[in-house]
């Protein structure tokens, strides 16, 4: 299982810390994320104003160019606390795609739900399998997918900006969030396979998580437009083809 070096969220177990400082490019990354959000009234931001987060966009580049392993496990390392929302982006964004899947990523829906589950248990840290944690994202399919997940993130970022930061990192607040994922999972999860009605919950919910990352609300209410679309696409369809069969029987 993954577990964390510190009481961080979503940290997974690699190879244990080297002696000499910086040992890993990954958590210098890391580190440089948690050091532009330092709240006003701590101890290291009481006597200036908090900084803006870096963009997303940017990091997810930086972490690209290193030397280190493209993990699973390097990237939650990297994003600690935002890590349940990344992993969203990565295992709904396949099935966000505007392709029929053929149910084919099921598997990945429900381990979003379980990862959601533990969000609104309230966790601090993501339990994945170890052999998950070393999974590798440098291959080229997997690149084509994080350079399209790139654009859409800046897309996203060019009219995004932080808005009602105040109703993010909140235990409540998380607990929606992973009510919501569950909700656009199953919607995707139940739609009827080759047809490509599970594009738009999963749509939402990778919206839904990249709204958490920029920590903006517009984005937030964009993704469950959309997330709620897909389900009722699904429910008026399904219902029509099912009258249309009771009529053929």
């Amino acid at each position: 299982m993954c577990r964390p070096r510190e009481p961080r969220i979503g940290r997974c177990t690699e190879d244990p810390a080297r002696p000499g400082g910086v040992s890993n490019p990954t958590q210098a990354l890391s580190r440089n994320w948690n050091a532009l959000a330092v709240p006003p009234g701590s101890p290291g931001g009481a006597d200036r104003p908090r900084q803006e987060p870096e963009r997303v966009s940017e990091l997810l580049e930086r972490w690209l160019r290193t030397d280190g392993d493209k993990t699973l496990g390097s990237l939650i390392e990297l994003f600690e606390e935002k890590s349940f929302a990344i992993l969203f982006v990565l295992l709904l964004g396949v099935p966000a795609l505007p392709l029929p899947t053929g149910g084919v990523t099921h598997v990945f829906e429900i381990i979003a739900m379980l990862v959601a589950l533990q969000l609104i248990a309230g966790r601090d840290h993501i339990w994945l399998p170890q052999r998950w944690c070393k999974l590798e994202l440098a291959g080229e399919k997997q690149q084509r997918f994080i350079a399209a997940l790139m654009r859409m993130i800046r897309r996203l970022e060019r009219f995004s900006r932080p808005r009602l930061r105040l109703l993010f990192d909140h235990r409540l607040s998380n607990i929606v969030f992973g009510l919501l994922v569950i909700g656009g999972c199953a919607g995707a999860f139940l739609a009827p396979p080759f047809t490509g009605l599970d594009t738009l919950p999963s749509l939402g919910v990778v919206l839904l998580s990249l709204g958490v990352l920029l920590e903006d609300i517009v984005v937030v209410g964009l993704a469950l437009v959309i997330g709620v679309t897909g389900v009722v696409l699904e429910v008026v369809l399904g219902s029509a083809a099912i009258h249309a069969l009771g009529k053929l029987v």
